[in-house]
């Protein structure tokens, strides 16, 4: 019998059209008059920030933005936005986006109080204290970044992603509105998608998953691959976009006072390195770690099989565990999420650095069967085949 903890402390308000509710409820906090919007052009291009930063203004709150995001969040842009931070005297920081906004956001609420850069906090230079708040709104039903500790960063010398990790950054409150994900392009919202189902798998099979992890990833795992080929082939299905976001928010649960594993591992890398979308680079591993995993754990990856729909209760768990891989290639290609091979920029000869930043990943040991840079490189070999 193992002992284990789950801790969640941000307020979750879901429903459609809570995003309105966002000034009130931002009073209700006490959490000063300064606020920091963080966000991505893409987001500000889809005219989802105006309404919400007037709302602010005209309910008294003196209101910043910062919008030089990448698809995958640098640590410079995190000291860009630190600095804005400072200058603007900010209280509080609004994250308002997928899951680049909402880690970029608890970063600069990380170093615009306390300095120092995110490595810093990553190698124990710097202790995780006098953290300003953070609300996070996502508006893609990927990340969970709204309920986690977590705060993925890549490093841009080094093309590492780096993951500040405590409690102290779990926002104090999100705001889930399915209102704001109606806009989402349908390759976001596969690849989003993707990634957070990736989350309700890893955190259930982990090494440090738990009763209550595993609850919500099954919960979440069920209503993903129901709901996302609904919101993909049409994004303006508010029902299908309801579930989507409430799946995210219940695989971010899941995974948040547990851990991700090897797909994560491999995904990072690739995203360091090329810059791909991080749902995208999950899902084209996806298949290969479940099948390595699976040997050593087969009961419980056929249940995984059962709770998604792809294999019955009446099957082997032999049967199951073969019918969760072959279902989950026939998901991802009905998203038509591309192959490996397929990727821009992602060359075999790439392979050594790939494998080199996976083992490296501070979510390697978490891996439900123990994987080493051999493992890493068969299964980058695998995807990279389509084999």
């Amino acid at each position: 019998m193992n002992s284990y903890g789950y801790f969640c402390n941000t307020r979750i308000e879901m429903g459609i059209g809570t995003a309105k509710q966002l000034p009130d409820l931002l009073q209700s906090l006490q959490i000063g008059s300064s606020i920091l919007l963080v966000s991505d052009p893409g987001v500000v291009r889809a005219g989802l920030i105006a309404p919400i930063q007037t709302s602010l203004e005209a309910a008294g709150f003196r209101v910043s933005l910062f919008d030089s995001l990448s698809q995958n969040p640098r640590d410079t842009e995190c000291l860009a936005g630190a600095k804005i931070f400072n200058e603007n005297k900010v209280d509080a920081v609004v994250a308002i986006g997928g899951g680049s906004a909402m880690d970029t956001g608890k970063a600069i609420a990380l170093l615009g109080p306390n300095g120092g850069t995110p490595t810093d906090y990553v190698e124990g230079r710097r202790a995780y204290t006098n953290i300003a708040p953070i609300i996070c709104v996502p508006t893609t039903a990927g990340t969970g970044s709204e309920v986690t500790r977590s705060s993925v960063i890549t490093e841009e010398a080094t093309h590492r992603k780096i993951t500040l990790k405590h409690a102290s950054l779990r926002p104090i409150l999100a705001v889930l509105d399915p209102e704001l994900t109606l806009t989402v392009p349908p390759f976001v919202t596969a690849a989003t998608g993707v990634d957070a189902l990736v989350h309700a798998i890893e955190g259930y099979t982990c090494r440090v998953t738990n009763p209550i992890s595993q609850a919500l990833g099954a919960r979440a795992m069920e209503t993903i691959v129901s709901a996302l080929p609904i919101a993909y082939r049409d994004g303006q299905n508010q029902k299908a976009r309801y579930d989507m976001l409430e799946g995210s928010l219940l695989a971010g649960l899941c995974f948040g006072s547990a851990d991700v594993a090897a797909v994560h591992c491999l995904a990072e890398a690739l995203g360091g390195l090329y810059d791909t979308p991080h749902g995208v680079a999950n899902a084209v591993f996806l298949p290969h770690v479940l099948r390595f995993n699976a040997v050593v754990n087969r009961s419980m990856h056929a249940d995984l099989a059962r709770y998604m729909k792809f294999a019955k209760d009446s099957d082997t768990d032999q049967a199951a565990v073969e019918k969760l891989i072959v279902g989950i290639e026939a998901f991802t290609k009905a998203l038509e999420i591309p192959n490996l091979k397929d990727l821009p920029g992602v060359r075999e000869e790439d392979f050594p650095k790939i494998v080199e930043l996976a083992v490296q990943n501070g979510s390697t040991p978490s891996n439900v069967r123990p994987i080493t840079a051999t493992d890493y490189l068969q299964i980058l070999e695998r995807a990279y085949l389509g084999v």
